[in-house]
C-alpha cells in the first residue's frame, strides 16, 4: 500500500505544514512594526501577507501562508512576490568570491560585524574598507566588483540576476518600479559611493554604483524561492532542485560565516545568542536562515523593527529555533538517518520500520518521506523504537502526530518503546 496517493495528503503534508502554520498562527495577530517608511513602494505594500517555508537539502520544500489582502484572492502569503532586498547581499558576496576570490575581496571589504544600522557609513580607521558585506557600504562595494570593474551597469545587473536565477531553480522578475522608488530616495546610499569612490574602493560613478546596487535589492522572490536559496548555502552550493552546483563549498561556508556575524545588522549580536541560525533580513519583510547540513528556513511578513527587521519574522525562526534545536550552538546530538531499516513480516502481516539515532525536526521528516516513498504490504504498522537514543519535542510531536494520522488512514499501529520516550 503506497502512502503517497491523493487521499493521503494529510500524511504527505500536513504534519509539518500544519506545524508552521500552528507557529504562524500564534503571531498572526502580533501588530507590531511598520513597513519601511523611506521607500514609497515599500511604504504602500500590503502589511499583512505571513508565510513561512522550509527547504530541506534534497529540495522538498514545505511553506504555510497567513492572511493578506492580496489584488488575486487566490494567491496564497508563500506565493507572493516581494523583492529581495538585502537578502542579495549575501549571495552577490557569493557571486564575487566566485569571481574574484577571498583575497581579492578582503583587499575592499571586511568581516568583522559592524554593531551598526544597515545604512551607516562604517568604514575601518586605517584602511577606509567597509567593515562587512552586508551593511549597504559593504554591499555597494562588492556589488562593484561583479564582472569587473569596467562592466557596464546594465551587464552587471544582468550577471547578478542570471546568478539569482541560478539559486532559485527559476527565472525571477526584477522589479523596475520598486527600483525607480528606491532610486528616489537614496541620497544616503549615494553619499556612501560618493565616500567610497573618494578612498578609491570602488572606480565607478556614485550614481552608476548606487544604480547597480537598486537594481540588485529589486529582483522579486517568494518565500519559497528564499528556502530554496537558503538550503543552496546549507548545502555547501548545490541546488537543491536542479542538483546543480553553483558555487564552491568554501564560498557557500564564507558566506554563511559572515551571514551568522552580521546578516542581522545591530541585532546581531542578540540574534545569534537567541535564535543561533546563520541568516539574513531584507526591508521589504523577507528573512532568510540556513542550517548548515541540513536546511533552509525563510519567512516573509512586510512590518519591520526599529532594526529593519521583520517583527513576525523574527518571532518565527525563535520559535523554530526554540522547537527544533536548530541553534548552532545547541549541544542537541544530530544522529544517524532515523530510518534504520523498512520490512516487510509475510509470517504476522506486518510492516517494520526501527528507528535510529536522535529524532528531531529533520528525522521526523525524513522517516515520513520514507513511509510515502515506500509501498507498505500490510495494514498492521510496528515502529521500533529499541535504537532510538533520543528526540526533541519537535520530533516527538511529528512521530505521535504521525502515528494518529496513519491511524484516521486505516492502519493498526504497534509501538515498540522500550525506553519510555513517547510516554
Amino acid at each position: 500500500m503506497q502512502l503517497n496517493t491523493p487521499e493521503r495528503k494529510l500524511v504527505k503534508e500536513g504534519l509539518i505544514s500544519d506545524y508552521l502554520r500552528s507557529i504562524m498562527a500564534d503571531n498572526a495577530d502580533n501588530s507590531e512594526g511598520q513597513t519601511a517608511q523611506y521607500i514609497a513602494a515599500l511604504r504602500d505594500a500590503d502589511p499583512e501577507p505571513f508565510a513561512t517555508a522550509l527547504c530541506t537539502l534534497d529540495g522538498r520544500i514545505y511553506s504555510s501562508a497567513y492572511g493578506g489582502s492580496f489584488t488575486d484572492a487566490n494567491v496564497a502569503a508563500d506565493q507572493v512576490e516581494f523583492t529581495i532586498q538585502s537578502i542579495s547581499k549575501p549571495f552577490v558576496y557569493a557571486l564575487a568570491l566566485e569571481e574574484h576570490g577571498i583575497e581579492e575581496l578582503m583587499k575592499v571589504v571586511g568581516m568583522e560585524p559592524s554593531g551598526e544600522a544597515f545604512n551607516e557609513l562604517s568604514l575601518e580607521g586605517d584602511t577606509k574598507r567597509p567593515v562587512n558585506p552586508m551593511i549597504n557600504a559593504g554591499a555597494i562595494t562588492v556589488n562593484q566588483l561583479i564582472n569587473g570593474s569596467e562592466s557596464s551597469v546594465e551587464d552587471r545587473v544582468a550577471k547578478i540576476h542570471d546568478f539569482m536565477n541560478e539559486l532559485a531553480g527559476r527565472k525571477l522578475m526584477l522589479d523596475k518600479q520598486t527600483a525607480s522608488s528606491e532610486l528616489e530616495s537614496s541620497d544616503r546610499n549615494l553619499a556612501l559611493a560618493h565616500m567610497l569612490r573618494s578612498y578609491h574602493i570602488i572606480q565607478d560613478s556614485a550614481e552608476d554604483a548606487v544604480n547597480s546596487y537598486v537594481q540588485q535589492c529589486s529582483i522579486k522572490v517568494n518565500v519559497r524561492d528564499l528556502a530554496v536559496m537558503g538550503a543552496t548555502l546549507a548545502s555547501g552550493g548545490v541546488q537543491p532542485l536542479t542538483g546543480k552546483r553553483v558555487m564552491k563549498q568554501s564560498v557557500a561556508r564564507q558566506v554563511q560565516s559572515v551571514m551568522a556575524s552580521a546578516g542581522m545588522y545591530n541585532a546581531a549580536g542578540r540574534w545569534m545568542a537567541r535564535v543561533g541560525i546563520p541568516a539574513k533580513s531584507g526591508v521589504a519583510g523577507g528573512v532568510l536562515g540556513t542550517l548548515p547540513g541540513q536546511l533552509g528556513l525563510s519567512s516573509f511578513s512586510p512590518k519591520l523593527d526599529e532594526q529593519g527587521n521583520s517583527v513576525r519574522g523574527v518571532r518565527v525562526f525563535q520559535r523554530l529555533s526554540k522547537d527544533m534545536g536548530l541553534h548552532l550552538m545547541a549541544p542537541e546530538p544530530r544522529g544517524r538517518a532515523s530510518v534504520r531499516s523498512l520490512t516487510e513480516d509475510e509470517s504476522t502481516g506486518e510492516s517494520i520500520v526501527c528507528l535510529q539515532g536522535d529524532i528531531d525536526f529533520i528525522g521526523g521528516e525524513r522517516l515520513y518521506r520514507t513511509l510515502m516513498e515506500h509501498q507498505l504490504k500490510h495494514k498492521q504498522l510496528v515502529f521500533d523504537l529499541t535504537r532510538v537514543d533520543g528526540m526533541n519535542s519537535v520530533g516527538r510531536k511529528m512521530l505521535t502526530n504521525g502515528i494518529e494520522l496513519l491511524r484516521e488512514e486505516g492502519f493498526s499501529i504497534r509501538i515498540e518503546d522500550p525506553d519510555g520516550l513517547l510516554a
